[in-house]
């Protein structure tokens, strides 16, 4: 099982009128300019309804499913934003939802997924094991359960921001992306590379949750030990077999950032232009700004603004 760009295609065309149309970004007449000389722009998906990417995924799988399949309810586990995307779909088509969060999970993604209809239930320490009881419950009660990273659907659902940002911006040389299970880069990579084989796509991990770049450099999918960072949207112990084979395909290199790098991002994304970026949606930038990667000098560069927060208004 795997993701082409056709795929994606077609996820644009079943969620057109259902998710933003968000825009790209230059980042230009800077108080604190980033260390990368050439232009920078930034696709911000923190726009969204939801306030990330995840919408696009949700609504990508919701559209697949039969009615049977939906009048059943939908059941998930996220570190919120998945969730938020799958409430968000579900409200769309009046199914009920229920959400499985780890203990981690800030109050207001919990409250959030209140207010878009979720029933909300706290389970585990990490999102691996509010998964594993989203899929029992599944399995329990008859609902229908959507992956946030491991699934075909929602991946191609996520690489519609690829097809976005090219047709805005066919000149990008280099995409940053921010990892979490690997739903985002893996449709993002497979879009990117097919239009533009020669664009760069690198990942960006939290250095306390860096699930695929050890799996990677293991030549195998491998479960962290333990998760230790406070982005919580970036922390499964483990990815999927899906997503690991696209990004070793896709996918030019892994960078990692820590939660004080992604924190200051966000900092930064609010003083420049006013952006309320949580740690995971400031990811991409904290790669630059802490030089994790580095571009060549004149490289034109799209960093995902993936999610809507408040780390940088403290």
């Amino acid at each position: 099982m795997s993701v082409t760009l056709d795929d994606v295609r077609a996820a644009a065309a079943r969620i057109e009128g259902r998710v933003r149309r968000t825009p790209v970004l230059p980042a230009t007449a800077m108080h604190a300019p980033l260390p990368h000389t050439g232009p920078v722009v930034m696709k911000l998906e923190n726009l969204q309804a939801i306030g990330s990417f995840k919408a696009r995924g949700a609504t990508s799988k919701l559209t697949t499913l039969s009615a049977a399949e939906t009048a059943r309810g939908l059941v998930t586990a996220s570190g919120g934003n998945h969730g938020l995307g799958v409430a968000y779909a579900g409200w769309q088509a009046g199914a009920p939802v229920r959400i499985y969060l780890p203990e981690s999970t800030p109050k207001a993604k919990a409250d959030k997924l209140r207010a878009w209809g979720a029933e909300v239930i706290i389970h585990g320490a990490v999102w691996d094991e509010a998964n594993a009881e989203a899929l029992a419950a599944a399995e329990r009660d008859g609902l229908t359960y959507a992956h946030p990273f491991a699934d075909a659907d929602v991946i191609a659902g996520q690489g519609t921001t690829a097809l976005e940002i090219l047709a805005d911006d066919p000149d990008i040389d280099v995409l940053l992306v921010a990892i979490g299970g690997g739903g985002l880069i893996s449709g993002v990579a497979t879009a990117a590379k097919a239009l533009k084989p020669e664009i760069k796509v690198i990942g960006v991990e939290a250095t306390g949750a860096p699930t695929l770049y050890e799996s990677l450099k293991a030549g195998e999918l491998v479960t962290l030990a333990r998760i230790e960072t406070e982005a919580g949207t970036l922390a499964p112990r483990r990815s999927a077999e899906i997503n690991f084979e696209i990004i070793g395909r896709c996918v030019d290199e892994i960078v990692l950032v820590t939660d004080d790098d992604m924190r200051a991002a966000a900092q930064w994304l609010w003083f420049e232009f006013g952006i309320a970026a949580e740690l995971s949606g400031a990811a991409a930038i904290a790669a630059l700004q802490a030089e994790a990667c580095m571009p060549e000098p004149k490289a034109r560069v799209c960093a995902i603004v993936c999610g809507a927060g408040t780390d940088g208004l403290g």
